[in-house]
């Protein structure tokens, strides 16, 4: 491998490395927000408010750290990323609207879980890269 593949290869390593920092610190900024009132700071409102502008800044950082990392990709790697996240994209919102409306409709007793969407989200966006690179190997 030459000094140039090298180079370019140790630039998208750090890329990944940033884009996942960026997201875990998101994750944790979103369990943070979401028990952090509940369990640490007994709903006082300042620090609600404190966790919520953290998680909104944290989660403009990853977007950020994200367009960065598609713009270093290779044409390939970012047309396969590019396809999963619009097949992400159309998966959950189309299937987002349906589990809604299966609450209003009566075909569920329960009210729908963001969390659940997000979880189907995160498969189909995993699946979609797998499948994609399968493609075009």
């Amino acid at each position: 491998m030459n000094k140039h593949n090298e180079s370019i290869c140790s630039q998208q390593k750090s890329n990944i490395t940033s884009l996942a920092l960026w997201t875990l610190a998101w994750v944790i900024s979103t369990a943070l927000l979401r028990f952090g009132a509940e369990y640490i700071w007994d709903y006082q409102p300042a620090y609600s408010i404190i966790a919520l502008i953290t998680h909104l800044a944290l989660g403009l950082t990853m977007i950020m750290v994200n367009v960065k990392h598609l713009a270093n990709l290779d044409e390939l790697q970012r047309k396969i990323t590019l396809d999963a996240m619009g097949i992400t994209l159309g998966v959950g919102l189309i299937a987002g609207i349906a589990y809604e409306q299966l609450e209003d409709i009566k075909l569920i007793s329960f009210e729908p879980e963001i969390n659940h969407l997000i979880m189907l989200m995160a498969f189909t966006y995993i699946l979609s890269i797998v499948i994609g690179n399968r493609k075009y190997q």
